[in-house]
């Protein structure tokens, strides 16, 4: 089995059949955990499964595969009051274990700016022969704009054409994006980029996982969509960073 199949089968047992006895044959025993969801080990994560409630469901939208890591993004039904929109993302050791697991979650919002949901659009990971000339591409992105706030490079970045958005509170294109973030500096909730820790790419998908400030302390997991050189769409989630985590592994 490839790692993506071993991470959809192991969530769909784990999520899906809510069965702990899948931690028996998909969770390695030495599994790190950095969730705020739950401790770390594989019983840690035998309990959550366990505590799960009937009407649990997962429903995934988009699946990225790149070497030992696999990132799911979907939303869950039933870790609360409301649905969750979430990035996880997993290490699949050489055994065909999961041995370490990141995630982030924020609340599903039903009337978004774009009128496009959280998860909809382009699914499938294509143009596969790009994905190092892509992950470059939105990696020097995230250090020029992201992290470097230099805003007058943005159209080599972002096509002037077709930029859909998913974040809840941007609508489409550079205009949208550009409302939306004074929006949120009038808030006090400046977009400040510190550290990328992780760029997951296939094909034209590319998934980073960043470090930095939203007015607090959060987790940025951006996913972007490039096509013929440029990002042409985008989906987010912004957590904060919790002041306590049921283990010492940290979020990142």
């Amino acid at each position: 089995m490839s790692n993506k199949e071993i991470v959809l089968q192991a969530a769909a047992e784990l999520f899906g059949k809510k069965d702990p006895s899948a931690v028996d044959r998909w969770v390695a025993p030495g599994y790190i955990q950095h969730s705020s969801l739950a401790a770390d080990g594989p019983e840690a994560l035998r309990t959550l499964v366990s505590s799960l409630p009937e009407d649990f469901r997962y429903e995934g939208a988009r699946v990225i595969a790149d070497g030992d890591l696999v990132a799911l993004h979907g939303t869950y039904h039933g870790f609360g009051p409301q649905p969750l929109v979430a990035f996880d993302l997993f290490r699949v050791d050489a055994n065909g274990k999961l041995a370490e697991h990141w995630d982030a979650l924020t609340p599903l919002v039903a009337d978004t700016a774009s009128g496009r949901t959280q998860t909809d659009g382009a699914a499938e990971p294509a143009d596969l022969d790009r994905t190092e000339a892509n992950r470059a591409l939105v990696l020097d992105f995230a250090e020029k704009v992201l992290k470097g706030a230099d805003y007058s490079v943005l159209t080599d970045y972002i096509s002037t054409e077709t930029y859909l958005q998913h974040n809840p509170e941007a609508a489409d294109g550079l205009d949208g994006f550009g409302a939306a973030a004074a929006k949120w500096a009038e808030q006090g909730k400046n977009l400040i980029y510190k550290t990328v820790h992780k760029a997951v790419a296939e094909g034209d998908l590319v998934l980073l996982q960043s470090e930095g400030e939203f007015g607090v302390p959060v987790a940025y997991w951006d996913l972007f969509r490039v096509a013929d050189g440029k990002i042409v769409e985008h989906w987010d989630v912004i957590a904060p960073v919790p002041a306590e985590l049921p283990h010492t592994n940290g979020l990142f």
